[in-house]
C-alpha cells in the first residue's frame, strides 16, 4: 500500500532533503570575467575589421612610397536588370563582374549577344540562376531573364588629379560638381573633359551623382581613361585645390566676367559647375576666385551641366593651343 512500504531507504515523496553546500562556485561565477570589451577589441566583429582596414589604410599599405591611398570604392554592387539595359551596358565597356543568366531561359537575340561579349572581354563571371533567385536579387524588377552586376567604382581623391597633370608636364585642368544629381550629366561632363584635355573631375561624396552604369554609358568609354575624384567636403578640396596655386573658376549667371574674357584657363584651373536649378551653393560661390558667365544671344536663361562644362573645358582647349 502506498505511504506503508517495508523497503528501507525507499524515497515516499518527491521533496528532496537537505543539500551539500556549492563551496563557493556559485559566488564566483556570479562574479563574471570582467566589463565587456569595446566592439574595435571584439574578435571578428564588425567594427573590427572596419579599425584594421582605416589602419592599413593610414599606413599606406598597398601603394607605393609618397604616393596618396585612393578614395576607395563607393557604396555596393550595382545591378543592371533588362535585356536591353543589359545588352547596352555591355556595348558601352561598362565594368562587370557578374552576368546572370535564368536557368531555362528562352533565348532571343540580345541574349546571346550579351552572352557573346561577355565572352569576348573576359573578366566577367557568368552564372546561372533560377528565375525565384533573380527575383529576389532585383527586389521583384522585370528582369526578364538578365541581371548584369556592376562593382562599386574605384573614386580618386582629389589631390591625386593635380598629379596626372604634373606628372605630363601639364597646367592641371579639373571640373568640380556641385550638386549635380543626374549620372547623365555627370557622364556627358566625364567624355567632356576627356574630349579637351582635362585632367579629371571631382564630385562631392554626398547629395550627387555618383559614377553608376548609367553614368559610363553616358561617357562613351571615357571613364575608363578620366580619373573621378570624390571629395568629403567641396570648399574644403577647393581650398587645396587654391594653395597648389590653381585657379577656382565658377560657373553663374550672374558672373562678373564673361568667358572669352577669362584669362585663367589658359594656366591651372578648376571649372566649378552647379546644377542647373540652384546653381552653386553658397559657400562654394564664395570660395571661388573668380565667377564667370557663359553668354547666351538667344535668351536661355541657363544650360545645363553638361553642356555648360563643355562649353569652358572647349575655350580652355582653344586658348591652351
Amino acid at each position: 500500500m502506498a505511504g506503508n512500504s517495508q523497503r528501507p531507504n525507499r524515497r515516499t515523496s518527491n521533496k528532496k532533503g537537505a543539500q551539500a553546500g556549492s563551496g563557493g562556485k556559485r559566488r564566483r561565477s556570479l562574479e563574471g570575467k570582467g566589463p565587456t570589451p569595446p566592439a574595435e577589441m571584439r574578435k571578428g566583429h564588425a567594427k573590427q575589421r572596419a579599425a584594421e582596414a582605416r589602419a592599413r589604410r593610414a599606413s599606406g599599405a598597398g601603394g607605393r612610397p609618397g604616393q596618396r591611398q585612393r578614395a576607395g570604392k563607393g557604396g555596393t554592387n550595382e545591378l543592371v536588370v533588362g535585356r536591353n539595359s543589359v545588352l547596352e551596358a555591355l556595348r558601352e565597356g561598362v565594368p562587370a563582374s557578374t552576368l546572370y543568366v535564368q536557368q531555362f531561359i528562352d533565348n532571343d537575340d540580345r541574349v546571346r549577344e550579351s552572352l557573346r561579349l561577355t565572352s569576348e572581354r573576359g573578366g566577367i563571371h557568368l552564372m546561372e540562376a533560377p528565375r525565384p533567385e533573380l527575383d529576389r536579387m532585383t527586389s521583384g524588377l522585370n528582369h526578364q531573364g538578365v541581371v548584369l552586376q556592376i562593382p562599386p567604382y574605384d573614386y580618386a581623391h582629389p589631390e591625386d588629379l593635380t598629379g596626372v597633370a604634373f606628372d605630363v608636364g601639364e597646367d592641371p585642368l579639373i571640373v568640380a560638381l556641385d550638386g549635380v544629381t543626374d549620372p547623365r550629366n555627370l557622364g556627358a561632363v566625364v567624355r567632356s573633359t576627356a574630349a579637351f584635355g582635362g585632367h579629371g573631375v571631382v564630385i562631392p561624396e554626398r547629395r550627387a551623382a555618383g559614377m553608376t552604369a548609367g553614368a559610363w554609358k553616358t561617357s562613351a568609354g571615357a571613364a575608363a581613361r578620366v580619373p573621378v575624384a570624390r571629395a568629403t567636403n567641396m570648399t574644403r578640396a577647393l581650398q587645396t585645390y587654391q594653395k597648389a596655386g590653381l585657379m577656382v573658376v565658377g560657373l553663374a549667371a550672374d558672373g562678373e566676367m564673361a568667358l572669352h574674357d577669362l584669362d585663367a584657363l589658359e594656366g591651372p584651373a578648376v571649372v566649378v559647375v552647379g546644377s542647373e536649378g540652384r546653381g552653386l551653393s553658397r559657400l562654394v560661390g564664395e570660395t571661388c576666385d573668380l565667377r564667370v558667365r557663359i553668354p547666351m544671344p538667344g535668351g536661355a536663361e541657363s544650360l545645363n551641366a553638361g553642356v555648360a562644362a563643355g562649353v569652358v573645358l572647349y575655350e580652355a582647349a582653344r586658348r591652351r593651343r
